[in-house]
C-alpha cells in the first residue's frame, strides 16, 4: 500500500504535469464502488466543467481541489495507481474511472484489487476529519507525541499504523523507524520515555523524507508495487534497513534481522538493537 512518501511523490508529479487548470470535459466510471460518493452517475456529472485548481495530500489521501468548491479525495488503498495518458490510448484491464481533460490527456485510475475508494465532496473534513496530524510539519513535535503516547496503553506498531494516531505511516516507515529509534514494536506506548519519544520523533521524519528524497519504495514486480503516476519505481529500496530484510545483518550491529508477527502485520527488527 503506498505510505505518505509514495503519495507525495504521485502528488509531485501531477503537480509538475500542467492538468491543474485544464478543464475536465467528463469522466467515466467503469466499476461504480470506485466511487465512495455521490453516485457514480453524480460524480462524473458534477466534475464535467470543472478545473482542479490544487493538488495536495493529507495522510494517504490525494486532495484534488476544483474551482467548484468541490474535492475530489483519493485513497489508493492496496493497488491503486494513476495513470496519464493521452486521449485515445487503449484502456487496459482494471482502470475503472478516466477523467478527461479539453487538452486531450486523461487521468486513469487502475485498480487490481479495486479497494480503492475516491470521494467527491463540498466538506473534505467529513473523510478526512478523523486523521491525526501529519508527522513532517513542524507543529508534530516530541511534546505532542508524547502527550499522543501516554494516552494510550497500546503496542508501538499497531498505534504508530492507526492513522487516528499520525497520518501516513504504513508497514514499511513504521519498522524503518523504530529500528532508528531502537525501539521494539511490542513496546506499550506509555512506557516510553522521554529520551526514547524524541528518539521516535526524529526517527519519523527521517525515514518519511528518506523515501521522498527516492521517490518512494517499490519492492518487486507484483500487482501492489508502487509506480509513480510517470510509471517510475520508487529508488527507496536500497535504502531500508530491516524492511524486508530477513536473515540479512543487521546495518548498525551485524544481528541477524528477524521476521516476527505483530498485530497480524509482517514486522522486521534486529533483536539486538530493539531489545523489549
Amino acid at each position: 500500500m503506498p505510505e505518505l512518501p509514495e503519495v507525495q511523490t504521485i502528488v509531485n508529479d501531477l503537480n509538475n504535469s500542467g492538468i491543474i487548470g485544464v478543464r475536465i470535459r467528463g469522466a467515466e466510471v467503469f466499476w461504480s464502488r470506485t466511487i465512495a460518493a455521490p453516485s457514480s452517475g453524480s460524480f462524473c456529472r458534477q466534475l464535467k466543467g470543472r478545473e482542479f485548481t490544487a493538488i495536495c495530500r493529507r495522510g494517504k489521501h490525494l486532495v484534488f481541489e476544483t474551482d467548484a468548491d468541490l474535492t475530489m479525495l483519493l485513497h489508493l488503498r492496496m493497488s491503486g495507481r494513476l495513470h496519464l495518458v493521452r486521449a485515445g490510448t487503449p484502456r487496459i484491464k482494471h482502470e475503472h474511472v478516466i477523467i478527461k481533460f479539453d487538452d486531450r490527456r486523461q487521468l486513469r485510475f487502475h485498480d487490481t484489487r479495486k479497494f480503492g475508494r475516491i470521494h467527491l465532496t463540498e466538506d473534505p473534513k467529513d473523510v478526512l476529519g478523523h486523521l491525526g496530524p501529519e508527522p513532517l510539519e513542524k507543529k508534530f513535535t516530541a511534546k505532542v507525541l508524547a502527550e499522543r503516547l501516554k494516552r494510550h496503553n497500546r503496542m508501538l506498531k499497531p498505534l504508530l499504523l492507526d492513522q487516528h494516531f499520525i497520518a501516513g505511516l504504513g508497514n514499511i516507515y513504521v519498522d524503518e523507524a523504530l529500528w532508528d529509534a531502537r525501539l521494539h514494536p511490542l513496546r506499550i506506548s506509555s512506557s516510553l520515555s522521554q529520551t526514547e519519544i524524541k528518539a521516535l520523533r526524529r526517527a519519523i521524519p527521517k525515514v518519511l523524507k528518506r523515501g521522498l528524497k527516492n521517490m518512494g519504495t517499490s519492492l518487486g514486480t507484483g500487482e501492489t508495487n508502487f509506480y509513480s503516476v510517470a510509471s517510475r519505481s520508487g529508488r527507496n529500496r536500497d535504502e531500508l534497513k530491516v524492511f524486508r530484510r530477513t536473515d540479512l545483518p543487521c546495518p548498525r550491529c551485524k544481528t541477524t534481522i528477524r521476521r516476527i508477527i505483530v498485530g497480524q502485520r509482517s514486522t522486521h527488527i534486529c533483536s539486538q538493537c530493539q531489545r523489549i
